[in-house]
């Protein structure tokens, strides 16, 4: 197999290609990257050998194509701008594509790419991704589902910890700041609520989970729950769902007279070219960056309540993955480069095939997928609990 990682030099794309290079049957890697010091960047991360750098040159869509074209598969972790590009080049190579990124965005290209009978996966990283398999393995131990909550957040280990944020940047922080002005839908008995970006921080949802050698950690509502419970067949009668972020304690209380005031408002600010939420990103990113000795920490819960024969059940599924200081991989990137990596080598042996834009929801093999994580060091602790 061969197969391309389009932002190979990024904290994702590090993990993708480490993995990559560890896995049988894949014969290049192809790291595509706007810096032409791939090697020496990836130097001691991995071996080399079966990994071609492109440096892209001229307009980026025939630059991706032409890199395509010579894959079984790819890999996209650009920006989240150049995702389109990324997925066109895809459907024109027809390369079988997969892409942590949300899949709205691209909605409008699901019809070219079933004519063009390739495969693009969506949404397959961390959350979302691992958590939208949960969902489709836990399906199938309920006859009916009627609640759902999601959680999931990147917070540092508790030696790693600095007040009075109690965070660190194990991804682009730009983006952590950009999620924190998207609106939330949840479900509460029965009916849609929304939750505003401007109550993100203030609002009823907002509570606490205990997590066993953590302690208690903060969680608050951040994306569309009705989007995925709309996939499952079991959950048509949902009475509650929620898809929240973590972070310790205090995240909303910090944040929410700050929204307030405006210091997430994307509005430029007069008299300059930058808004105070990018501000805030350049004033704080560099502040926030781990030491090579810290580790992040991505804790995952999802609690599937329900039905099954007559009996009331919830099934819990826990995950925590924590930084590799041998190789400096943070667990955010092997949480998001891991599950890309595996549904591409899927991809790229033709078991997954439906064409079309995909879900890992509805179609990757739960099996197989979380047999891999686990050869890869990454378990998923399940309790079943009857009443």
């Amino acid at each position: 197999m061969k197969i391309a990682v389009l932002g190979g030099l990024g904290l994702q794309g590090r993990a993708a290609i480490a993995d990559l290079v560890a896995s049988a049957g894949v014969e290049e890697i192809v790291c595509v990257d706007t810096a032409a010091d791939g090697p020496a960047r990836l130097a001691g991360l991995t071996d080399l050998s079966r990994v071609r750098f492109v440096v892209p040159e001229g307009a980026i869509g025939p630059a991706l194509a032409t890199v395509l074209a010579d894959v079984d598969a790819v890999i996209d972790l650009l920006p989240q701008p150049l995702m389109r590009e990324a997925v066109q080049a895809a459907i024109a190579t027809r390369t079988p594509l997969v892409t942590t990124n949300y899949g709205k965005a691209i909605a409008d290209l699901a019809s070219e790419a079933e004519k063009a009978g390739v495969s693009i996966m969506s949404e397959c990283g961390l959350d979302p991704g691992i958590d939208l398999v949960l969902y489709a393995r836990a399906a199938k131990q309920f006859s009916t589902i009627s609640s759902i909550d999601s959680y999931c957040g990147g917070i540092p280990e508790p030696k790693a910890m600095a007040k009075p944020l109690c965070y660190k940047v194990s991804w682009n922080f730009d983006m952590v700041l950009v999620s924190q002005n998207r609106d939330s839908v949840m479900i509460e008995d029965g009916k849609r609520v929304e939750v505003s970006a401007g109550r993100q921080h203030d609002n009823r949802f907002i509570h606490e989970i205990e997590v066993a050698g953590l302690g208690r950690l903060e969680a608050f509502p951040n994306g569309d729950a009705l989007h995925y419970v709309e996939m499952l067949d079991g959950a048509k009668g949902l009475q509650r769902s929620g898809r929240y972020t973590l972070r310790w304690p205090g995240w909303s209380a910090f944040w929410a007279p700050l929204k307030e005031l405006g210091f997430l408002s994307e509005d430029k600010v007069p008299g300059t070219s930058a808004s105070p939420r990018e501000f805030l990103g350049r004033l704080l990113g560099p502040q926030l960056q781990y030491g090579a000795d810290e580790k992040d920490l991505c804790v995952m819960r999802n609690v599937f309540s329900g039905l099954e024969g007559g009996r009331a059940k919830t099934v819990t599924s826990d995950l925590i993955i924590e930084r590799d200081l041998g190789s400096g991989l943070f667990g955010m990137s092997l949480g998001v480069g891991y599950p890309a990596s595996i549904v591409a080598q899927m991809l790229a042996r033709r078991e997954i095939t439906t064409p079309g834009l995909l879900n890992p929801l509805q179609h990757v093999p739960d099996g197989p997928f979380f047999d891999e994580l686990a050869r890869r060091g990454i378990t998923v602790a399940e309790t079943v609990a009857w009443d």
